[in-house]
């Protein structure tokens, strides 16, 4: 799976040439429901051809078309799906990105992308990263309460030969000992301080590969899932402050994704409560002060002026119409009209422009009965 990032999405709010394809699909992660999602995929391009010819003409059309065809019937993709797809294409770009939430399915022809769907996943505030590590080898995987999925590695080594290559201490072997035991090592002329000062070194090549291609990118919590005995060698060399103090001491190549997901998820649970509590609180003093705000025209006209630093949006509510940015008002619309959308996406999308937070929060969590809850920098 590849990871999402803010930084992406900004670049989607990004004005593209049209016209901007939104390609959003339900999946399957198993056999036989998966059978049937290159068939709807298929479908939705049938679709998406007779929307173009609408306006462009075919010579336009061909190009945006090949840039989806080549998945139609690549087994080995649709064999490894998440809940929920997205694609998004332009003359100048196409992007493929796995889901970890179903989405509603979607196909959408317009001047700019339909990005709701991405925004609403990517700000939810239950997302957090999984450093799975072993002496010799690392995985990382994101999540959320209802799934975890592996994420592809970017300039971060997985192994470590990957890692240290020819400097790796010769003879290093060992015997990969039971889950809680000692490991055994075995080899001429090798010394345990020798095994130690190479594992330190792909510890700390994995930190910064992480810390910087995946932590800062995203700004997500990341969790540590490793034997007891790897824990505090990785923390000690660790320079990611996105690390949590707190981990899983267990052997993730004895679990399953769905205990993975269990173990990790019992751990985030308090500290995602304790965040959306925190900025509930922050929310609620801000209002006191004349600085919180429920009201959606006056959030409009804040999120205009460049006031707000944080912005609690319900998730699932939808509010028809859009923001003109402009004059920091509302205009009413249709929720169906895609050149219309909805008003509280534009708001995440403005605030996410100007350097603010967005955070997508359940309903029984938001203090306003509005769908927004803003609180401003002055």
């Amino acid at each position: 799976m590849r990871q999402f990032s803010t930084h992406q999405l900004l670049s989607l709010l990004d004005k593209h040439g049209p016209p901007c394809i939104s390609l959003y699909q339900y999946t399957h992660r198993h056999h036989p429901d998966s059978l049937q999602d290159p068939i709807r995929y298929r479908n939705l391009l049938r679709e998406m051809e007779s929307s173009l010819l609408q306006k462009y003409d075919r010579k336009e059309v061909r190009p945006l078309l090949e840039k989806f065809q080549p998945l139609s019937h690549d087994g080995e993709f649709w064999n490894h799906r998440t809940d929920g797809l997205a694609m998004l294409a332009a003359p100048d770009m196409f992007e493929v990105f796995e889901l970890q939430r179903p989405v509603q399915e979607n196909l959408i022809v317009a001047d700019t992308f339909y990005l709701k769907p991405l925004l609403r996943i990517s700000q939810s505030a239950d997302r957090f990263q999984i450093l799975c590590l072993t002496r010799d080898r690392a995985q990382l995987y994101e999540g959320n309460r209802d799934a975890v999925d592996p994420v592809e590695l970017i300039d971060t080594p997985g192994t470590i030969t990957e890692a240290l290559g020819a400097d790796l201490t010769q003879q290093h072997q060992s015997v990969r000992s039971a889950a809680g035991q000692t490991p055994i090592y075995h080899g001429v002329g090798q010394k345990k301080e020798e095994v130690d000062r190479d594992r330190d070194r792909f510890f700390r090549a994995v930190d910064r590969g992480v810390m910087e291609n995946h932590s800062k990118p995203t700004g997500l919590p990341l969790m540590l899932v490793a034997l007891k005995e790897y824990h505090t060698p990785f923390r000690n060399l660790s320079r990611n402050p996105h690390l949590l103090s707190m981990g899983v001491d267990v052997d993730p190549g004895a679990i399953g994704l769905d205990e993975l997901r269990a173990l990790t998820w019992e751990q985030m649970e308090p500290l995602y409560l304790e965040r959306l509590a925190l900025l509930v609180r922050e929310f609620e003093i801000a209002r006191t002060r004349q600085l919180g705000f429920d009201d959606l025209s006056e959030v409009a006209a804040a999120t205009a002026a460049g006031r707000v630093a944080n912005l609690l949006v319900e998730a699932d509510r939808q509010i028809p119409g859009r923001v003109d940015l402009e004059f920091g008002r509302i205009e009413q619309g249709v929720l169906h009209d895609p050149e219309v959308g909805d008003v509280l996406s534009d708001l995440a999308g403005a605030v996410l422009r100007m350097k603010g937070q967005v955070v997508i929060v359940p309903k029984e969590r938001m203090p306003t009965d509005t769908g927004v809850a803003a609180t401003c920098r002055f």
